[in-house]
């Protein structure tokens, strides 16, 4: 069964929440403008930010684009782009790829690039694949372009402009609005999503003020003590400074920082995340409304780094800026989003010029780009095609961990006709023994990611470490689902009591790959956690705990926790992942009725959603319904003719019902698309074997040992089928490797001691 963790809220948790919900809305939206009489400075600082112009009505002043009859040609489509009735237009290609005029109603962002969004009857707004590239057109500026300019995306293709990969209510309107509320109706499919404010007002990072504005505008005497009817206070760098410590010549905060409410407050917007609740209430924790992702592959690289499009906080947590108390406004200003200070100057606010704006430091021409604190520290990575975005880990350049991780390093960005093995030495010039890296788990995350048989050690080593960032140690929880064993079980053990909620987070999702009631003892102290995101974790995992593996208040606690989960799902009903949160829900819950309409109602939002085929057919699977599984799989491979994993479940279940010609062929195409999973590789490899083809077989692990040397289910049945086929010297030479690569694998022991005395 695939799980989702993409989340939201609902109906059902009335009793549960209610007292939490009324807090949230206690207060009252006011508009920026409320604030301008008393906040002038930090208004006037706000009109012309990113913030305030991230979402505008469709208007002459708004729009940047050129819709003059121009025309931009992507993917064998012509569109073009006019002006009729004062309005601003689009001729496209439609959902079903006919040309269409549709009608501009809102811009989105303002630079380096701006797009377009367009209203639909049943209250989407889409997002328009081409863009607007708002730079000078020196810098290359003043054009259409399309935001996937190497693919060609049409009708049809999931990042389609109409299609929920580009839904403004869903993807962007949370970030881009004030106070919003997306009021999707599951009924009928619709939206009535509403804002207080068009763009991000004062009130998306202060929270309601009209108790505020009550406040200022009451007599002195009558104003209470403190507080001054805000929520909450962003005050954590009041009176703070950062001194330069004598001793060591680097900056300490004057204060420790023994809250993060301030980061929270971006994190919110400036992170990779789901939605738990909306219409958050800013004074809650980050992680009482999101569910934020964590430095997993595809995301981050091994090392930490960006990747993805993963905005800032993830970046952010795991630096030691972060550990020494830095808040975002230390270096932003939080009303322009401006730099406090320009270029290097903002890094100069605590570190001496003397000692790091000097050539023996950065090695490079001063003035020069190499010479430049963010070039080295903070390098970037573009996103939609024109904007750049710095990595906020703010790491020490390390090209050797380039050439041993093949991780990026910033010196062969700059320098990119060079190797990174010639970074590595000039470096190693520079800098003979450089000190150990903040960011020390490239090698845990490296090794688990290649399925090295070592990572499991590695990786609880990494979970127990408490001076690595959580965020990093909460990672490692994820990635030692593969290799729970005796050694490493007490990590995880531990971790689910761990101080840190994203600790605790990843734990308790670890445990749903195990038995409920085998589980049950370890994690249900965990739906009482402090933290909905926690909470829900653990519902999901123990839902299907019964009424006899747990006392009376045992129970109510489950039903209260799942009560939330369902409402975290809800909240996303109208997508494809919350519909097949609650199939998988309901699948657990022992009904198995409403788990099939949950997956077929995924399935409707979004035909291509590969995960809900395989729900589906696993659903009619675990009923004995084998035949509708196959049909299942086979109807998911019409829409996804190339997915590895719909692939891969239907060569299992063709397996099953002893169809073994196309189960094969379903096996190996499988491994064709996907050569990069080594479980598909090593299923078809002894699926090979089982139907009596090993020297077919041997030949395909084999190819996948080139692609995977690692791997220890590819070594091992190598090693397996080599002994089956009197081949024991080559036996014996696999068995070797699986005890080069982990020395303590008991079971590769033992296959090599059956073999010592065995021959050809």
């Amino acid at each position: 069964m695939i799980r989702m963790t993409l989340i939201r809220r609902p109906l059902m948790l009335l009793m549960v929440m209610a007292t939490w919900l009324h807090s949230s809305h206690a207060q009252e939206f006011v508009g920026s403008a409320a604030c301008q009489t008393c906040h002038q400075s930090e208004y006037t600082a706000w009109m012309g930010s990113n913030h305030q112009e991230a979402m505008q009505a469709a208007t002459e002043a708004t729009v940047l684009g050129d819709f003059k009859e121009t025309t931009f040609e992507y993917a064998g489509v012509t569109s073009r782009f006019f002006r009729q009735d004062g309005k601003f237009l689009v001729r496209t290609d439609s959902a079903d790829g006919t040309l269409q005029d549709f009608e501009i109603t809102h811009t989105f962002g303002v630079y380096p690039l701006q797009q377009y969004l367009v209203s639909f009857p049943d209250g989407r707004l889409q997002t328009l694949g081409i863009a607007w590239d708002t730079r000078p057109a020196v810098q290359g500026g003043q054009r259409w372009f399309h935001v996937y300019p190497d693919e060609a995306i049409t009708h049809g293709d999931e990042l389609h402009w109409t299609g929920p990969q580009q839904n403004w209510n869903f993807m962007c309107a949370d970030c881009h609005s004030t106070n919003l509320q997306k009021n999707y109706t599951a009924s009928s499919d619709s939206f009535a999503t509403s804002w207080s404010e068009i763009s991000v007002g004062c009130e998306a990072c202060h929270g309601p003020g009209s108790a505020h504005v009550s406040w200022a505008g009451a007599p002195e005497t009558e104003r209470q003590p403190s507080g001054y009817g805000l929520s909450f206070q962003l005050n954590e760098r009041k009176g703070v400074s950062w001194p330069v410590n004598e001793k060591t010549g680097k900056p300490e905060r004057s204060q420790l920082n023994t809250t993060r409410r301030e980061i929270e407050v971006c994190a919110a917007c400036h992170s990779r995340r789901g939605i738990l609740a909306e219409g958050a209430a800013r004074e809650a924790s980050f992680l009482d409304h999101y569910l934020p992702a964590l430095l997993t592959e595809g995301l981050y690289h091994a090392d930490g780094q960006i990747q993805d499009e993963v905005y800032v906080w993830g970046s952010f947590k795991q630096s030691k800026m972060y550990a020494a108390g830095v808040t975002c406004s230390d270096c932003h200003d939080p009303h322009s989003q401006k730099l406090k200070a320009p270029a290097d100057g903002v890094c100069a606010q605590c570190h001496l010029p003397a000692r790091y704006a000097s050539v023996s430091h950065h090695h490079h021409p001063s003035e020069s780009s190499g010479a430049s604190c963010a070039n080295c520290h903070m390098p970037e990575s573009t996103y939609m095609v024109v904007d750049p975005r710095r990595d906020h880990s703010m790491r020490i350049p390390r090209p050797d961990h380039s050439v041993q991780f093949g991780v990026p390093n910033a010196c062969t960005q700059c320098h990119s006709g060079k190797s990174n093995d010639w970074a590595a030495a000039t470096f190693s010039a520079w800098y003979p023994e450089p000190k150990d890296p903040f960011q020390s788990w490239t090698a845990a995350f490296q090794a688990a990611r290649q399925v090295d048989p070592t990572a499991g050690a590695q990786l609880a080593q990494l979970i127990g470490n408490v001076s690595v960032p959580d965020i990093a140690r909460a990672t490692a929880v994820l990635e030692l689902e593969p290799y729970l064993d005796p050694q490493t079980a007490p990590a995880l053990q531990a971790a689910l009591q761990d101080e840190s909620p994203l600790v605790r987070m990843a734990a308790v999702r670890v445990m749903g790959a195990f038995p409920v009631a085998s589980v049950l003892p370890f994690t249900a102290h965990l739906l009482q956690d402090d933290l909905l995101s926690v909470r829900t974790e653990a519902a999901r995992v123990l839902a299907s705990a019964s009424r006899t593996q747990m006392n009376e208040a045992g129970g109510e606690l489950i039903d209260a926790a799942v009560a939330e989960y369902t409402a975290t799902q809800q909240l996303n009903a109208d997508r494809a992942e919350g519909q097949m949160n609650l199939g998988n829900l309901f699948v657990s819950l022992g009904n198995p009725e409403l788990a099939e309409s949950h997956f077929r109602l995924a399935l409707k939002r979004e035909p291509g959603f590969v995960p809900a085929w395989i729900n589906l057919a696993d659903l009619y699977r675990s009923q004995g319904m084998d035949r509708p599984a196959v049909e299942t799989l086979q109807k998911g491979l019409v829409t996804n003719p190339d997915s590895g994993a719909l692939l891969h479940a239907l060569g299992l279940s063709l397996v099953r019902q002893g169809q073994e010609d196309p189960a094969l062929q379903a096996l190996s195409r499988a491994v064709e698309v996907e050569p990069e999973n080594a479980r598909f590789a090593y299923v078809n490899g002894v699926a090979l074997n089982s139907s009596g083809k090993p020297l077919e077989a041997m030949m395909a692990l084999k190819r996948a040992h080139e692609r995977h040397p690692a791997n220890r289910d590819i070594l091992f049945a190598l090693a397996t089928i080599s002994r089956d086929q009197g081949l024991g010297t080559e036996a014996r030479q696999w068995a070797l490797k699986l005890l080069e690569l982990n020395p303590g694998d008991t079971g590769a022991q033992a296959l090599l001691e059956s073999l010592q005395t065995g021959g050809e």
